[in-house]
């Protein structure tokens, strides 16, 4: 069979374009934010490939960026390893994510998370898992990244912003920080699979009533799981298993 020239693969789409966005290796969850969506290959969160972002101040912006896909993302656990500060109940149900369908992890040391985060990933059930890893090695990155793909998941992994400078496996990486103008979010696309990208993406402000509503986590609420969270750390979860989640252990 002779070879096919250089004219007839980029006509069939074989080669891909350096100043294009690529196709998506997989499917892709649509994040919420038309602006953010035209940015991104396939127009969405990319699911089984890793989501790395990178900010200064942990807990300070993730959750605007994803509630809005996780909120569609099904009915199946979000499971959080390692979240600096406890998610607000009322906060994520105005946004339209249940608190029933969060699994906290609380964990500190490096290597519990990893451990929980690979074992989350293999979980038939669970849909998307977010995992705080300031001070995660290349090696590891690359470890969960494969877990991801393999067992077709939404991974966020959220780092310090000073990290950015470093390599990653991550698939999307983007620097995210708050307007200084207001109270909307900035998004710098450090690496996507398409041409630099050389203006931020920015994301509107919170409306009043909903900004008021998650202040009030600064008060009693904050150190209190949101009502009917469950605090676990899941052991033994097989992917033949019929319930994925079925087997799990209080963590201590």
């Amino acid at each position: 069979m002779s070879r096919l020239s250089l004219a007839a693969l980029a006509e069939s789409a074989v080669i891909w374009h350096a100043d294009e966005l690529a196709s998506p290796i997989g499917a892709v969850l649509a994040t919420g934010y038309a602006a953010l969506d035209a940015q991104l290959p396939g127009g969405g969160w990319p699911v089984g490939a890793m989501v790395e972002i990178l900010q200064a101040q942990s807990g300070q912006s993730e959750w605007r960026l994803l509630l809005p896909a996780l909120a569609r993302s099904g009915s199946g656990p979000v499971v959080l390893v390692g979240a600096p500060h406890t998610p607000f109940g009322p906060g994520l149900a105005a946004q339209g994510l249940a608190s029933e369908r969060l699994l906290w992890i609380a964990t500190a040391e490096l290597a519990s998370r990893m451990w929980a985060c690979e074992q989350a990933l293999r979980c038939t059930d669970v849909v998307a898992v977010l995992v705080w890893l300031p001070q995660a090695r290349s090696e590891q990155l690359r470890r969960l990244n494969v877990a991801a793909a393999e067992h077709a998941k939404l991974l966020f992994v959220m780092r310090p912003a000073q990290v950015q400078t470093e390599s990653s496996p991550a698939s999307l990486r983007l620097l995210v920080s708050l307007q200084p103008d207001n109270d909307g979010v900035q998004l710098e696309i450090l690496k996507r699979r398409g041409p630099p990208l050389t203006q931020p993406v920015r994301l509107a402000a919170r409306n009043g009533r909903l900004a008021a509503l998650l202040s009030r986590n600064q008060g009693r609420a904050a150190n209190r799981p949101a009502r009917g969270m469950r605090v676990t750390l899941p052991t033994d979860c097989a992917v033949e298993s019929g319930n994925a989640l079925d087997r799990i252990t209080n963590a201590s």
